[in-house]
């Protein structure tokens, strides 16, 4: 797995992390426990700094930058989406962002949000706490907490247990 320090930045993984190594992840970096960061997704932390909690999935071709200004900030028990591009913005706990979203800086999806696949969350845009924001921009909506709740915990269960099977079983074949 390309995992670089540019200059002092080093990117701490946790031990029980899993990135796979077709992903990619420079700088100041912090991947908490049982996170997963996906093939072909980015995190790169040149400006500044990217946290990810733990029990985080970071899919497939995600795309994660910082500002020095703002950074990047991925809360625990979140699953963010194929193709979800998150720059200077904060995620907090238990939020599913959807494939293909973008969530630019400054934003702030508050604990237990949905963004909708294609959504856009413009810069200062706050999504309240268990809301779901769709369209282009995002218009936001309540939503039933409790089912949606329960949606994006099972989304961290599978990638929580994905994640420990590449560990173990993932093996490349064209070498």
């Amino acid at each position: 797995m390309p995992v670089y320090a540019l200059g002092d930045l080093v990117p701490r993984i946790h031990p029980d992390a899993y990135v796979h190594p077709d992903a990619v992840v420079i700088g100041d970096v912090t991947i908490g426990a049982e996170s997963s960061v996906w093939p072909t997704a980015v995190l790169r932390a040149d400006f500044g700094r990217i946290e990810i909690g733990e029990r985080t999935s970071i899919q497939d071709g995600t795309i994660l930058h910082t500002t020095a200004q703002w950074p990047t900030v991925v809360g625990s028990d979140c699953v963010v989406g194929h193709n979800a591009h998150l720059e200077g913005c904060t995620i907090e706990d238990r939020c599913l962002i959807g494939s293909g979203s973008l969530v630019l800086n400054r934003a702030v999806v508050r604990v237990g949000s949905v963004i909708g696949a294609q959504a856009l969350v413009p810069e200062d845009r706050e999504v309240p706490a268990g809301h779901m924001a769709l369209g282009v921009p995002a218009r936001t909506r309540p939503m039933d907490t409790a089912v949606q709740a329960e949606w994006i915990a099972h989304g961290v269960r599978e990638y929580v247990g994905n994640a420990k099977r590449y560990r173990d079983e993932l093996r490349r074949l064209d070498l």
